[in-house]
């Protein structure tokens, strides 16, 4: 049975000399080098720091038979404070992520950095249970074997703790180039 992972053992991460992508209460943009897709997600929450997140991403090369992304864009933009679902178009690959933190809602607006492989159709696609598994956890997301990679995410955001929870999709991708713009 495939699963993803999650951390919740309290200040483990943050005193762990993780390279965090962002300061507290700062945007930030993150894209994975030409070729690469995101496959592992960690964040780390603090309440006295604005109820935000410090974030660290891994990313790992495609499949070799694959070549290079044939196209990649920014995808939709969420709302702070609201809840999200995000897919990328035309059967991308999450490839980055951006975001921004606004103060009066004590949240971050996301947007997906998606690209697409020779019109590759997602298959086997599933969620992952809720990364941090609690709000206001520690939360880490790796991709659990070579082979899947993460197409999306949904989120929900508690108005009362001030924090979101994830659940990523992942997907498997064909081996061969198929009709289908977006699946």
């Amino acid at each position: 049975m495939l699963f993803s992972m999650t951390t919740a053992q309290q200040g483990y991460m943050h005193e762990s000399g993780e390279d965090w992508v962002n300061a507290w209460r700062q945007g930030f943009n993150f894209q994975c080098p030409h070729g690469e897709v995101l496959v592992a997600v960690r964040s780390y929450f603090s309440e006295k720091e604005g109820s935000d997140r410090l974030w660290s991403f891994e990313c790992q090369r495609t499949p070799y038979g694959w070549g290079e992304p044939s196209e990649c864009w920014w995808d939709d933009i969420n709302r702070a404070g609201m809840e999200w679902s995000s897919v990328c178009t035309s059967n991308g690959l999450v490839a980055g992520v951006q975001s921004k933190y606004f103060e009066a809602v004590l949240d971050r607006e996301w947007q997906f950095y998606c690209c697409r492989y020779a019109q590759r159709c997602p298959y086997s696609c599933w969620k992952t249970y809720d990364v941090p598994e609690y709000y206001r956890e520690e939360g880490e997301m790796v991709v659990p074997s070579y082979g899947y990679f993460i197409r999306g995410a949904q989120t929900t955001f508690s108005g009362v703790l001030r924090d979101r929870q994830w659940k990523y999709i992942l997907c498997r991708m064909t081996d061969f180039d198929c009709q289908f713009q977006n699946y």
